[in-house]
């Protein structure tokens, strides 16, 4: 059986790795962007079974691409984990946690996260 392929996208580089580890030594195969405008190309390139997606970035942000995804007929039905330290930011940002659940995402999870639950929250939606 083929491994499950997850894309990372967010824009600092230490938390991909971070976050690309931990899914690799779980059995995944794992792409990565740094952006939005990046997270939508690699997306149309590599047909993930689930998109692990950061909010804010330069650029497009995660909820614009989302949003995209979501309104996409190839590619309404992947799998989206928001997943965001946003909650500590809401003061100082433009972004809200109730934006996040309205985008239809999967699932919406607060950095930083404990690997154990992002692993449980990424098997719960890939069966």
């Amino acid at each position: 059986m083929p491994k499950k392929t997850i894309l990372v996208v967010d824009d600092d580089p230490h938390f991909v790795e971070a976050v690309r580890v931990i899914l690799a030594d779980a059995g995944y195969a794992v792409e990565t962007a740094c952006d939005g405008n990046e997270g939508g190309a690699k997306v149309a390139e590599c047909n993930p079974d689930l998109v692990i997606l950061d909010v804010m970035m330069p650029g497009k942000d995660g909820f614009e691409l989302c949003s995209e995804l979501k309104k996409d007929p190839l590619r309404s039905a992947i799998p989206i984990i928001m997943l965001t330290a946003v909650g500590e930011n809401i003061p100082r940002s433009r972004y809200a946690v109730s934006d996040g659940l309205s985008m239809e995402a999967e699932d919406y999870i607060p950095k930083p996260v404990e690997p154990g639950v992002l692993l449980d929250r990424v098997k719960a939606l890939l069966g």
